[in-house]
């Protein structure tokens, strides 16, 4: 959600910068910031609906001084109710979870990942608030090593007690029953219940789905991609130098060919659950995830 936020933002900030003096110039300015803003992260549907609800806006202003003041307003707004859609959302996950579980995440889908409190981390932290007993184990998520730098920082900073493992011992950490349940975030969920998320959620969920452990995902609506078919989903491609090194240390041969996707796919049947602010959609996805959003 952070990402959809961020772009509202930084719309509001392009509009303040541009030099244009009437309306119709302003939104083409905002076109071409939204434009280079998308592009930036074409996989995450919460930027595409940022930056598509700040448009939508502009275009309903009168002039210049009321769409940057439009755009401003609703931006914050946008904040302000990101962190109220979290907290519910984790309080309605937290049901989900029983006092003594240990649970896996996989990438950040906390505080950092969202304006505040978080989606998956939300629910543990809900969780946790309401007074069970937990444990955590947090997958270092390569190649950018989210979980280490972000969930297992976040998660130490509350007072949740937390373990830290490498992406390879997910298999390993199930298999000796060192998880009961397993939440995550999304980036984008289909209509079908397909789910798009960091790089080794579909490895994550396969692993679970193997020794019956519930595999939930806690995501918004507004991450919700209606339209769009599996196939039809652009997987965002980074850059060689996150495999081939660790920091400023070379550790892959000189020329190397190099496949770094930042996402994945996971299918609708290895998800026991989809958390949201308005419910949790359990399968058939394309049925509860209708009923959603009619409720909404």
């Amino acid at each position: 959600p952070a990402i959809g936020v961020s772009g509202a933002f930084g719309l509001a900030l392009a509009s303040l910068q541009s030099n244009s003096q009437t309306k119709d110039d302003l939104i083409r300015d905002l076109e071409e910031a939204k434009k280079t803003l998308f592009e930036t992260r074409p996989t995450a549907v919460n930027l595409k609906w940022g930056l598509e609800k700040i448009m939508d806006v502009a275009n309903k202003g009168s002039d210049v001084s009321d769409i940057q003041q439009s755009v401003i307003d609703t931006a914050k707004k946008m904040a302000e109710e990101d962190i109220q859609t979290n907290m519910t959302m984790g309080k309605l996950g937290s049901e989900l979870f029983d006092n003594n579980d240990t649970i896996m995440t996989h990438c950040n889908a906390g505080a950092l990942a969202t304006v505040a409190y978080g989606t998956a981390l939300g629910v543990i932290r809900a969780t946790k608030e309401s007074g069970k007993n937990i444990k955590v184990i947090a997958t270092e998520t390569r190649p950018v090593q989210q979980g280490s730098r972000l969930t297992a920082f976040e998660l130490k900073h509350d007072g949740i007690d937390v373990s830290l493992i490498p992406d390879t011992a997910v298999g390993y950490s199930m298999a000796k029953g060192l998880v009961n349940k397993v939440i995550v975030g999304a980036d984008r969920i289909l209509r079908t219940g397909h789910v798009f998320n960091k790089i080794g959620t579909y490895q994550v969920a396969t692993m679970a789905k193997q020794h019956n452990i519930p595999f939930y995902v806690a995501a918004p609506l507004s991450t919700f991609d209606l339209e769009s078919n599996p196939e039809d989903v652009i997987i965002e491609q980074r850059k060689a130098s996150e495999v081939t090194g660790i920091g400023d240390k070379k550790t892959a041969p000189d020329d190397i060919n190099v496949i770094n996707p930042a996402f994945d796919m996971t299918p609708p049947e290895l998800i026991s659950g989809i958390i949201t602010e308005k419910g949790v959609a359990k399968p058939p996805y394309d049925e509860s995830i209708k009923k959603l959003f009619e409720a909404n």
